[in-house]
């Protein structure tokens, strides 16, 4: 039986309160998503803490899916009033239209501060998103220089940090925020692969057979077929991690499944995505 995953670093909580404190003090809520898993990796809160403040939505790692999902996660985003960013803070691409995007609230915030008889200032604006989407890396591909610490785990980032990007742009970094309670186990596993919580939450072979079973369900099968030559749609996830286990890794299932999400999490078995927008809701809207 699959342990459950839960995962609620003590620093976390502390940030998220620090978090609440500072959003009175920004103009601007830039939330970071992954782009492999855009609806499992908002957090269902964010919306009743920012109330009526402008938000941009950025899906990162737009380079780990595929052009035609990208078009379809546009257009399903829009359907709901929607328009999100797609960023690649690797190689920065998507960053410039994302840096104009924060700063053209800036002719509004000093509008209003003029009407009060006060000086203009820079926008201000908050990073926010789960761990390890990327915040960080984005932050310094917006400043082209390392300025905050980055890497691909989950709670590199501990303690809140204000970033100048330019005259005209303030940045606050934050570091990633999850709920208390995984309520979705299915959310909580693509989390896991994708590597957007902490590893002491999970057993890499729970997660790497939930990985197989939803590559199958998403008939997306092709990819493990192409990689590791065995097919698995005539089993399930579990037998197709032990039969892997036997013909490749001396029967070492721990050893398989860390091969399995590692590939994943690096790209090596192409552009794929753990979601897809949901069909039905757009039917019903």
């Amino acid at each position: 039986m699959a342990s459950v995953i839960q995962w609620y670093p003590g620093h976390i909580s502390k940030a998220e309160r620090q978090l609440k404190e500072q959003l009175k003090n920004v103009d601007v809520v830039m939330e970071v998503r992954d782009a492999r898993i855009p609806l499992a990796s908002h957090h269902p809160q964010v919306k009743e803490w920012i109330g009526d403040q402008p938000r941009i939505l950025i899906l990162n790692r737009e380079d780990m899916i595929s052009d035609q999902l990208q078009k379809e996660w546009y257009g399903w985003f829009k359907i709901y009033g929607e328009t999100p960013f797609f960023t690649n803070a690797k190689d920065g691409k998507g960053v410039k239209a994302l840096k104009k995007a924060a700063q053209s609230a800036k002719s509004k915030v000093n509008e209003r501060r003029r009407q009060r008889g006060m000086l203009p200032r820079p926008v201000r604006a908050v990073v926010i998103g789960f761990p390890n989407v990327g915040k960080s890396a984005l932050i310094n591909r917006l400043l082209n220089r390392k300025i905050v610490a980055s890497a691909r785990r989950a709670g590199v980032t501990r303690q809140l940090q204000w970033v100048r990007i330019s005259k005209e742009l303030e940045l606050l970094d934050a570091p990633g925020i999850i709920p208390l309670k995984l309520n979705s186990q299915e959310n909580a596993v693509k989390l896991a692969i994708c590597e957007d919580i902490g590893d002491a939450a999970y057993e890499n072979e729970d997660v790497a057979i939930g990985m197989i079973d939803l590559l199958v369900n998403l008939g997306s099968e092709s990819i493990l077929i192409d990689r590791y030559n065995l097919d698995p749609l005539d089993m399930s996830g579990e037998e197709y991690l032990h039969q892997l286990a036997e013909i490749k890794y001396n029967s070492d299932r721990e050893r398989v499944a860390r091969q399995l999400l590692h590939d994943f999490r690096k790209g090596y078995l192409g552009t794929v995505s753990l979601e897809h927008p949901p069909i039905e809701e757009v039917i019903q809207n």
